[in-house]
């Protein structure tokens, strides 16, 4: 017989245990019914734990009876009011809530939504009243996972539907977990994208380039370096690469960004100083804080193919890679973007002879900071000239690939390289042209 204990509505535990369940806290007046084992979690209970929220004892009694019937290992905890049912839910979420859409503060799809948003990972089996159907199948609709009409639940009935509801949530939530990661995969792929351009020529066979991006080991995907290779009409290819300051999503949407305006200034025929200062102005919009700060350096190789013009902003040297030799190159340049204040930074360009057939490489300088060697020191520019040296009678790709493999072998037993690496190899195809 339903009774009443500390002002909560409890039920003679199911299938005569006898036992009665132990009160609520002193500010809730819900108890436990069936089994009085820890709620939803507990590694000594099998059956599910339901929450049931209705106002009508009788319709409670009957929930308990169809319990004792089918499921009495079922861990029923039983409450009159949205309210009461708010203060249950802080102690722990059980796996399904039976709800009643007629609450003395709630009424209908109103009621769903507020347990929705108290417990939204919860799946919701509502109950409703014979001329009510409808309601039912308005509230599936609206995100319960099933419903019962009262008067018509069959003992095996109510057990099934509490397990049927409890999968369906679990399938719905690994499917929106499904989706969310393809989401993030798009993104990825979309910033990827952004950040490992297709280089644009005009004459593809004419120019060879070999790019290559490692993001650095604490990296998720991508970090702030970021390279771009295109062909103006004149036949002028035009090569960048960059590093933006710190790691993360951030610095990642900002060297896309500085990508995407550097390929526009190129094709609207804006180079050099005036290039860089339009850059800069672009950097110091964007950022997100002042400490931030991009290295680049530019690469203009002449239709020519006996000249290139090299624009530097604090970032480091490149090499030059040709009959099977290595030298380094250090162009004179400027300040990183953004490091001085807004039109006080000045450029210097540099015009150099291209070796025929000879290819430059530039590069982030995550390439030679790794750490090496019992002292851990850092590999350096020195070093990763030997290393290229050693690479130098191999072609384009495979001196790329070995430049970055063996600075990683190097810097292995300190964990390999920390930050993102960006190479860059790009030379003529063919005879140069006579100079006119």
């Amino acid at each position: 017989m339903l009774s009443e204990r500390q002002g909560a509505a409890t039920f003679p535990s199911a299938a005569g245990r006898g036992a009665s369940a132990p009160p609520g806290p002193p500010d809730s007046p819900a108890d436990t019914l069936g089994l009085p084992a820890a709620r939803s979690g507990s590694p000594e209970r099998d059956e599910p734990a339901v929450l049931l929220i209705e106002d009508d004892p009788g319709d409670a009694l009957l929930v308990e009876e169809l319990v004792a019937d089918t499921t009495p290992g079922l861990d029923l905890t039983w409450v009159r009011s949205l309210a009461e049912a708010r203060a249950e839910l802080a102690r722990g979420l059980p796996e399904c809530v039976l709800l009643d859409l007629h609450l003395p503060d709630a009424q209908g799809l109103e009621a769903l939504a507020m347990v929705q948003e108290i417990a939204g990972g919860v799946a919701v089996v509502v109950l409703t009243g014979v001329a009510e159907e409808r309601t039912g199948l308005a509230a599936v609709a609206a995100g319960a996972q099933d419903y019962l009409v009262k008067g018509r639940v069959e003992p095996e009935l109510l057990g099934r539907a509490v397990r049927y509801a409890i999968q369906r949530k679990q399938t719905e939530q690994a499917a929106a977990a499904l989706q969310a990661g393809r989401l993030r995969a798009e993104e990825n792929a979309r910033l990827e994208r952004g950040l490992l351009p297709t280089p644009l020529l005009r004459e593809p066979r004419e120019v060879d380039v070999v790019a290559r991006y490692r993001p650095g080991r604490a990296q998720a995907l991508l970090g702030g370096d970021f390279y771009d290779v295109v062909q103006t009409p004149d036949g002028t290819v035009h090569v960048l690469i960059g590093d933006v300051s710190g790691h993360g999503p951030d610095e990642a949407a900002l060297g896309v960004g500085l990508r995407i305006a550097w390929r526009t200034l190129v094709v609207t025929g804006v180079t050099g100083s005036r290039q860089l200062r339009k850059l800069e102005e672009i950097l110091i919009a964007e950022r997100m804080g002042e400490q931030i700060f991009a290295t680049l350096t530019g690469v203009a190789l002449a239709p020519d193919r006996r000249s290139a013009r090299v624009v530097r902003a604090g970032h480091p040297g490149l090499l030059v890679h040709h009959a099977g030799r290595v030298e380094w190159m250090e162009a004179p340049g400027g300040p990183a973007l953004g490091l001085l204040p807004a039109g006080l930074a000045a450029w210097t360009i540099h015009d150099m002879e291209l070796p025929a057939g000879g290819g430059l490489v530039l590069f982030t300088d995550g390439l030679f900071e790794g750490r090496i060697g019992p002292g851990g020191e850092r590999l350096g520019e020195e070093g990763l000239l030997e290393v290229a040296r050693r690479a130098a009678h191999l072609e384009p790709e495979a001196f790329v690939d070995t430049l970055i493999g063996r600075a990683e072998s190097l810097a292995e037993e300190h964990g390999g390289l920390a930050d993102d690496v960006a190479v860059v190899h790009v030379r003529w195809n063919g005879k140069a042209t006579a100079t006119p």
